[in-house]
């Protein structure tokens, strides 16, 4: 998998994309990924197909005939967008991940500097999240994510104020070692400095969705991320430090 197709040539980036029911979107997307990252990294990108019921399937697979770069990992029914996530990480080749909605609204044209901002960070630096700005919603949709981003950043204390964007840059290795649970994906800067690593942030410019209609509702998931808020003010107040040793 790599930027010039062969599959010698290990990745160094992996794309994650988990979609459902996105058929429309997927032919674009990965137009635009792979014009975003050629000739810059060798790069993957890896489809997690989350149940979907439409032509998802066979688009994907008909891109992959000519695109050896791309992989789809099928879920037998539809678990979530942090289960999709995660199982796109734990397939990626690289040690850099890049997650992206599948519906066309994060533009993968700021992928690279993410992935920059990550590695100019090093070792330091855990996570790059995406912040959109100019975003494309409803204002009842943008006034429930002011209300969701205050009321978790003034509990959890992230310095983050969009959790919502699904551009984020990352050390796969790093991302499989937080603690797993459904929402994680809402969590991520939270968790990362909980790890004691730094974040950075980029600014996106957010757009309209491709085609169809959103997938991951808000009152579905309003209950569970209550609780999953208290979760995560529970783990970071258990955290101990690492006691540093050496051998005498």
């Amino acid at each position: 998998m790599s930027d010039t197709g062969t599959r010698a040539t290990a990745p160094a980036v992996s794309v994650v994309v988990p979609v459902r029911n996105e058929a429309g979107n997927v032919a674009p997307l990965v137009s635009e990924i792979s014009a975003a990252l050629q000739g810059r990294w060798p790069f993957e990108v890896v489809y997690v197909n989350d149940g979907s019921s439409d032509g998802t399937e066979a688009e994907l697979k008909r891109l992959k005939e000519q695109r050896p770069w791309l992989r789809q990992i099928k879920h037998a029914r539809s678990c979530g967008q942090s289960a999709a996530v995660r199982t796109g990480v734990a397939a990626a080749r690289a040690p850099v991940v890049v997650s992206i909605d599948g519906d066309g609204q994060n533009d993968p044209a700021f992928i690279p500097r993410l992935i920059e901002a990550l590695l100019a960070g090093a070792p330091r630096t855990g996570l790059i999240a995406g912040q959109r700005v100019g975003r494309k919603a409803t204002a009842f949709k943008k006034f429930q994510s002011r209300i969701a981003n205050g009321v978790r950043g003034a509990i959890l204390r992230d310095g983050t104020r969009d959790t919502g964007c699904g551009l984020k840059a990352f050390h796969r290795e790093l991302f499989l070692a937080l603690p797993y649970f459904d929402g994680l994906h809402r969590f991520l800067p939270a968790l990362v400095k909980r790890e004691g690593r730094d974040i950075g942030y980029v600014d996106v410019v957010d757009r309209s969705r491709l085609t169809g209609t959103s997938n991951y509702g808000m009152w579905d998931r309003l209950w569970i991320g209550i609780l999953d808020l208290a979760g995560v003010w529970w783990l970071i107040r258990r955290k101990k430090s690492v006691p540093e040793i050496s051998e005498v």
